[in-house]
């Protein structure tokens, strides 16, 4: 294939004022061209084809083979992603479950100060500096090849951080775990349900779960009730690092 291919698509959204800054997402097959967009600043997707294989693309995360036919959501998230932008997971009636940020991690220090929230889980770093730097790596490591993790839960009346709550793989285990933890001045609302719920519900029809685990310490009954509620059954005890849990399962419904 002679010469370079340039191109750029406009990034989708839906609540953008006509004033404001239009977003691209540039799509290039040349690996110069790629990387002199990317030092200004721009979102760069590559295309790959027979044409540019002896390129070095390594330092590229995301790449396309078909740039003529990208769905608007996939470019939007995409953009997101390369611009470090968090994205939005859903909604629930009072919450937005949306990727974490490393400007959420402030807000998650306020939450974790109380010591009722760290009896049943591990704390944060005691660098709040090393605890953004993890943050970062989450981001780009996790989210990136999963598509899915713990995320940030906001209350969409106040816009506060109210905790957090996703899906995660422990080793040693095959099934993706649930997760979540509610402020202590947010809870006893049902916002632990809420939003609990709606995560399950886009584990089993967007991620395509058939089971979902949930470790919960022996003793922590308030946790262990919602699981119940959640749909989930215990089967059996383990330890784990000297701790004993109760480990449930969930199934596709």
């Amino acid at each position: 294939m002679d010469g370079i291919y340039l191109d750029r698509i406009q990034v989708r959204r839906e609540k953008t004022s006509a004033l404001e800054e239009k977003k691209w997402l540039y799509v290039t097959d040349d690996a110069v061209t790629a990387r002199g967009l990317r030092d200004q600043g721009e979102a760069v997707l590559i295309w790959f084809h027979q044409g540019n294989q002896n390129q070095d693309f390594s330092d590229f995360v995301f790449a396309a083979e078909d740039p003529g036919h990208l769905d608007p959501e996939y470019v939007e998230k995409v953009y997101r992603r390369l611009k470090g932008l968090s994205w939005d997971i859903l909604e629930t009636p009072r919450c937005l479950v949306r990727e974490t940020s490393v400007e959420d991690v402030e807000d998650f220090y306020r939450i974790y100060a109380d010591p009722s929230i760290t009896r049943f889980m591990e704390g944060l770093y005691p660098d709040i500096e090393q605890e953004k730097a993890y943050v970062r790596e989450y981001i780009e490591k996790v989210y990136t090849f999963f598509e899915f993790g713990v995320w940030t839960v906001v209350e969409k009346e106040s816009g506060n951080v109210i905790g957090r709550a996703g899906f995660s793989y422990r080793e040693g285990f095959a099934e993706p775990e649930l997760g979540f933890i509610i402020g202590v001045g947010w809870q006893r609302r049902g916002y632990g349900e809420e939003v609990c719920r709606a995560i399950m519900k886009y584990g089993w029809e967007t991620l395509g779960f058939e089971r979902v685990q949930a470790l919960v310490e022996a003793d922590n009954e308030i946790s262990l009730r919602l699981c119940r509620r959640l749909g989930f059954c215990q089967t059996e005890l383990i330890t784990l690092n000297g701790k004993t849990y109760r480990r449930l399962l969930a199934g596709r419904p």
